[in-house]
């Protein structure tokens, strides 16, 4: 098994069981990450992290300030898939890796809308 990219007809194989997703919020140009590991019950949300606040975007009560980033652990269920849109009005989500990032560009055509996050099979 692995996580997945999904559009359509169109899938992508990641190969890995833990990714970061990044994006920035359109109005205050904050970054903000989630780390999804594969589990047997699902994708599991590790760690938010978000490097300020603002816009909507506040940090929840028990986050710690490390590195730059306001980081915690959400208490959630795992879920059988995440849904991103990509409106093509802000920059395109960001994938990383074992440390490397890629827009999601590099992996779907900008016109794939929406995609989802699940593990293949």
């Amino acid at each position: 098994m692995s996580l997945c990219l999904a559009a359509g007809a169109l899938v992508v194989a990641l190969g890995h069981g833990e990714i970061t997703l990044g994006w920035r919020h359109s109005v205050q140009k904050t970054l903000w990450e989630e780390v999804w590991r594969e589990t047997p019950k699902g994708l599991a949300l590790v760690e938010a992290r978000i490097e300020g606040s603002g816009a909507g975007m506040d940090p929840p009560d028990g986050a710690q300030l490390i590195n730059g980033f306001w980081r915690w652990h959400p208490d959630l269920p795992a879920l059988r898939e995440v849904v991103m849109r990509r409106s093509g009005a802000t920059a395109d989500w960001r994938i990383c890796m074992d440390g490397a990032c890629k827009p999601m560009g590099a992996y779907l055509p900008a016109e794939a809308d929406p995609v989802t996050l699940k593990i293949c099979r």
